[in-house]
């Protein structure tokens, strides 16, 4: 459990850089036998593009790094519920494992929503493990989006 939170806790610390950058502050981390291999925060802004979701742009430096398309053996750190998008590619990508901070009533798609890994039509569906680090991660985000309405 220690290292989980751990690398739960250097996906917060990338969600909160991505916030001071006025990004929505999720963070993403891949991790393969114990080490970073890739790592985001939301970028949506920063590049003009709706996909550069912090799992998206994490896998994709992940992807590089090993110089191949999938991550069988990784594991997934992310600070926010993946939306229907980002659970496809971590499906397309096979991570292993996905833990995940709070839960997205709203956009999520693990969880609530299409909840993509039960529909028969999803090839791979990694492990799932919610609520680490949920009371921090929903913090940050009511904490960005307070701070948006009042200026």
């Amino acid at each position: 459990m220690a290292e989980t939170m751990h690398f739960m806790d250097l996906a917060f610390a990338v969600a909160q850089e991505a916030g001071e950058k006025q990004e929505v502050p999720i963070g993403a981390v891949v991790v393969l036998d114990g080490y970073v291999i890739g790592s985001s925060g939301n970028r949506t802004r920063e590049l003009n593009d709706v996909t550069a979701h912090a799992e998206i742009m994490a896998i994709r430096m992940a992807c590089e790094a090993l110089g191949q398309e999938r991550l069988s053996g990784a594991d997934l750190y992310v600070t926010l519920e993946p939306c229907t998008m980002c659970a496809a590619a971590i499906s397309f990508a096979r991570i292993r494992r996905l833990y995940y901070g709070a839960e997205d009533p709203k956009g999520g798609a693990v969880d609530n929503g299409v909840r993509f890994y039960q529909q028969p039509t999803c090839h791979h569906a990694p492990d799932v493990y919610s609520g680490i680090g949920e009371v921090s991660s929903a913090q940050l985000l009511r904490d960005f989006f307070q701070s948006k309405r009042e200026d």
